[in-house]
């Protein structure tokens, strides 16, 4: 099962969005989950986890204090509130699960379901 991003646009430098990443709920209540993101022509980064428990989250130093992850259990859903975004943000943000249920980890190749991905540009 496919994880799917939404929520992006096109903003100014400064501004906020929302990205929302809709579960499964089997997956949402035993795996990690994570955001990462792809600007055209460099490899897909890591931006942030949250633990299966919602009691943790990592974030990428480019990020950290700007972006906070939550997750809403009532609707199986995780979130990437973003604040005073900058034009090196832009790019495809995925949101995916950690492969192994109960562990969390950043590397892309340990993550799965992954989606089509949701655009965001910060124009200066």
């Amino acid at each position: 099962v496919q994880l799917q991003a939404s929520g992006g646009g096109s903003v100014q430098a400064g501004a906020s969005l929302k990205l929302s990443c809709e579960v499964p709920g089997s997956t949402f209540s035993s795996h990690s989950l994570g955001w990462f993101r792809q600007a055209p022509g460099k490899q897909r980064e890591f931006v942030g986890v949250i633990t299966w428990t919602g009691s943790s989250t990592y974030y990428a130093d480019s990020v950290k204090g700007r972006f906070l992850i939550t997750r809403d259990s009532a609707v199986n859903t995780m979130y990437l509130q973003m604040n005073r975004l900058k034009p090196e943000d832009t790019a495809v943000y995925y949101c995916a699960a950690y492969r192994e249920p109960q562990a969390m980890g950043i590397n892309p190749a340990d993550f799965g379901s992954w989606g089509q991905g949701t655009q965001v540009t910060v124009s200066s």
